[in-house]
């Protein structure tokens, strides 16, 4: 480990001089054609090189708690009436937060709502019904609901049993999920009723049969065993009548295979029809994935339990039924319907491994393992009603990751109907799966990535599906308005960083801009459709609320959250630079930092950050999730480095096929990328090319592996955090979608793992790994380590954080890792 002594503290704490910038967004120049051969700077600020502010900035201060930045406001919400808003704020010093509310109408930050009140107002996930008359939500475990006419509140449980899947139907009785029941009130009449329940349980019988000969003569024999179980079946069946006759009794429960359990149910909005789907019982893990925890409050050993790895994992098949609550009768749905549900999807893949280990491979035709969609960045479920009850889709996937199917379900003849088929080659994406349906008409919406990148459709049931949106742009964060003429969505149509929130008409497509911020903006319509609460930010700003009428662009900001000792540094913001590909046609969108009057001739040393994630977007004009490194990348400016931050191949808002780029092959494309980005720097900032670092963590960990693993010129040090050695050990739900599995595809996994190519370490390589870590496991660092020793490698240092998981918490671990980072590049640039 590295051991830092005084002048190394005093070269992290060197006085900034930052030129004085513009925070507003408003003037971007925007650059449409991403094709140019010569791609122009993006200047994402507007500097005032006249006005230069002396600000000290030192490690010490971008480490330490993020409480003195201001604490960002998260979870904003419109009141009922659309006249405020209410948003959490952590307090100061304290993982607390706290609710507060402010009228759209109020110049100050609002006031908190007080722990007595907070059932009041804590409904931003709340339901409103058909009629817009009545809402309701869960507020820490019980009912309530609220007469939007009268605003009058009612407590409707008070039992803490933690319902769920709240739903007005059509009679304005209140359903809920607890446990495996379905429960209704009708908030005036007070009835508290069970809808409907199940078990899965082998289905009661009046009697058992004899278990053997033995049973069975005593059966026959003695009379007094005759007549008592003649008495039980009497009982049996009286029960059996009792339930179908008197409806003031809760109905019978239905059953289903005893080793299975629930996965999810939805009840249709007229009381009529439950689709339930259910699954073999099965474990998010195994007896022997655990993790030691040293240093914990009992001073001894523990371990922690932890998910299995992508090698072990197996795979899921849900069950489907269809569930007539008025004539109690269940049938199950076949996927037999599905296109495609028997596709040897994986045959090519399978073959090349089979011809690698010298073996021949027959396609198959059996049935894919097909489960419920589950999307990463939802709020909605896979299971959609129409608000009539009759019609009813469900959203499902294979096993595979590459197929998705939007599918209706024939409660007649209880079957599912397809609607439409998403395939990948190589996954379906984990995000971009919104659908739903229109109010007025039985008409699903839906996004699809089958252009290449995500738009709009329309379907209705029995026609094709019409385009609603096209265009290289991403469409997200759908909101129908109530009466189906338009959908609101978040896109980044003009710029890919830029993300604005438009409208499109639905009778039409006339697609309208509605906000005009210029760089990173969420919305939440009104519930009166009128006015938009807007979350932004800029590239040197941090989120803050703003309002604004769907029908003009006039804005006005309704918090300032951020503190005063952030907003007196004058902040370097990046440009935003389209970096021409040598492997594909599309620019690489990559931030840059550079000191302000650089001078020429002069050589420059420069650091390239990997974003983590793999499929997230960093390059954009808005604040950045990594707000610590921002902040480590201006105190490198001042040092004269210059900062590249890319958006490689694999990153998030650039279309289908720079998502998967990286199938099969992860880090390779990656690091391509990387390689034309130095020689960017080096062609057009004076910079060095023998003086150039990189750094990142988690997916940037394994991305500085395998550049120095890969490609020993292009780097002189490097620094992995949390990283990821070996592919086969981490979880499925990511990596099975890039690699496949790897029992199916091992080449893909040897292919994309550093631990197969330590071997070519050749430069200092710094490596930080948090202990408890439950995302990457600790165990990827103690591998490779070990394999770096055998092979007799002798630039590299390791440094533990015992206290740390996946996301550091700790100022003094955040501290301690970035001088180790800093150290690393002073020494070795």
């Amino acid at each position: 480990m590295f051991k830092l002594n005084k002048k190394d503290l005093l070269l992290a704490s060197v006085t900034c001089f930052l030129l004085a910038c513009s925070s507003t967004q408003s003037n971007v120049p925007i650059v449409i054609n991403d094709d140019a051969a010569q791609p122009e700077l993006i200047k994402a600020v507007q500097s005032n090189p006249t006005n230069i502010q002396s600000k000290l900035l030192t490690l010490e201060q971008i480490m330490a708690d993020p409480d003195w930045m201001g604490r960002q406001l998260t979870s904003a919400y419109w009141a009922d009436d659309s006249n405020a808003v209410f948003y959490k704020q952590k307090q100061l010093g304290s993982p607390l937060s706290d609710l507060w509310t402010k009228s759209i109408n109020d110049q100050s930050n609002g006031n908190k709502i007080e722990l007595g009140e907070l059932h009041l107002h804590a409904y931003e996930k709340r339901i409103v019904s058909q009629n817009k008359k009545m809402a309701a939500w869960v507020f820490e475990g019980n009912v309530f609901v609220k007469n939007l006419a009268n605003n009058k509140l009612k407590q409707l449980t008070k039992d803490n049993k933690q319902p769920y899947n709240l739903m007005f139907l059509n009679d304005g009785r209140l359903s809920f999920q607890s446990g495996d029941a379905i429960y209704a009130i009708h908030p005036e009449k007070g009835l508290y009723e069970q809808l409907v329940s199940w078990k899965f349980a082998d289905e009661p019988k009046a009697l058992d049969e004899p278990e053997d000969y033995i049973a069975e003569q005593q059966q026959q024999l003695i009379e007094v065993v005759a007549l008592k179980r003649q008495q039980k079946t009497l009982r049996f069946k009286r029960e059996q009548q009792l339930n179908q006759q008197n409806n003031t009794l809760a109905p019978a429960d239905f059953y289903f295979p005893e080793n299975n359990e629930t996965v999810e149910v939805s009840l249709s909005p007229n009381g009529k029809w439950l689709v339930l789907v259910e699954q073999e019982q099965s474990s998010w893990r195994d007896d022997g994935d655990v993790m030691p925890n040293y240093i914990n409050e009992g001073g001894r050993i523990t371990t922690d339990n932890v998910r299995r790895r992508v090698a072990d994992a197996q795979p899921v098949k849900h069950n489907i039924w269809i569930l007539n609550l008025d004539n109690r009768s269940k049938r199950k749905l076949s996927y037999n319907s599905l296109p495609g549900y028997n596709e040897d999807v994986l045959e090519a893949v399978k073959r090349e491994n089979a011809e690698a280990k010298g073996e021949k491979y027959t396609a198959n035709r059996l049935p894919r393992d097909i489960s419920l969609m589950q999307d990463w960045y939802w709020s909605q479920g896979a299971i959609q009603w129409h608000v009539d009850g009759e019609n009813v889709a469900v959203m499902l996937e294979a096993w595979d990751n590459k197929d998705r199917w939007l599918a209706t379900i024939d409660t007649a003849k209880a079957i599912l109907i397809n609607q439409h088929r998403l395939h990948d080659n190589a996954w379906v994406n984990y995000k971009f799966n919104s659908f739903g349906w229109l109010n007025t008409s039985a008409d699903l919406y839906y996004l699809s990535e089958e252009s290449g990148y995500a738009h709009l459709y329309i379907k209705p049931l029995n026609s094709q599906a019409r385009v609603v949106t096209s265009g290289k742009f991403e469409v997200d964060s759908l909101t129908l308005t109530s009466d189906d003429q338009f959908m609101y969505f978040k896109g980044n149509k003009k710029h890919p960083g830029i993300y604005e929130i438009y409208r499109v008409t639905l009778a039409d497509n006339t697609l309208q801009e509605i906000t005009n911020l210029n760089g990173m903006t969420d919305y939440k319509l009104s519930p009166d459709e009128q006015s938009l609460l807007l979350t932004h930010s800029s590239l040197v700003r941090p989120p803050e609320l703003y309002l604004q009428s769907v029908d003009n662009q006039s804005v006005s900001q309704l918090t300032q959250t951020t503190s005063q000792a952030f907003l007196d540094i004058n902040w370097l913001a990046p440009d935003i630079v389209p970096i021409q590909s040598s492997h594909t046609e599309k620019p690489i969108y990559s931030r840059i930092y550079t000191p302000r009057n650089m001078q020429a001739g002069q050589k420059y040393k420069a650091i390239v950050f990997n974003h983590g994630a793999g499929y997230l977007q960093n390059s954009h004009l808005g604040w950045s999730g990594y707000f610590r490194e921002f902040m480590f990348h201006n105190l490198l400016v001042q040092q004269g480095y210059v900062v590249l931050d890319m958006d490689y191949r694999a990153s998030a808002g650039y279309g289908r096929d720079w998502r998967t780029a990286i199938y099969r092959q992860m880090g390779t494309p990656e690091i391509q990328d990387l390689e034309d980005g130095v020689k960017w720097l080096v062609a057009n900032l004076d910079v060095d090319a023998k003086r150039v670092g990189t750094y990142g963590g988690s997916y940037g960990g394994f991305m500085t592996f395998m550049a120095l693993f890969n490609y020993p010129d292009l780097f002189q040090a490097g620094a992995a955090l949390r990283p990821v050695s070996d592919w086969a050990h981490y979880n499925h739900g990511y990596t099975s979608n890039i690699l496949n599995t790897p029992d199916i595809d091992p080449i893909a996994y040897e292919r994309s793992s550093p631990i197969y190519f330590a071997e070519g370490l050749e430069k200092p390589l710094l490596i930080n790994a948090p202990m408890i870590d439950s995302n990457v496991f600790f165990v990827d660092v103690v591998r490779l380590v070990q394999r770096l020793i055998e092979l007799e490698k002798q630039d590299f240092e390791t440094a533990v954080y015992p206290v740390e998981s996946h996301g550091f918490v700790q100022p003094s671990s955040w501290l301690d890792e970035y001088r180790r980072i800093y150290k690393l590049f002073e020494v070795n640039l």
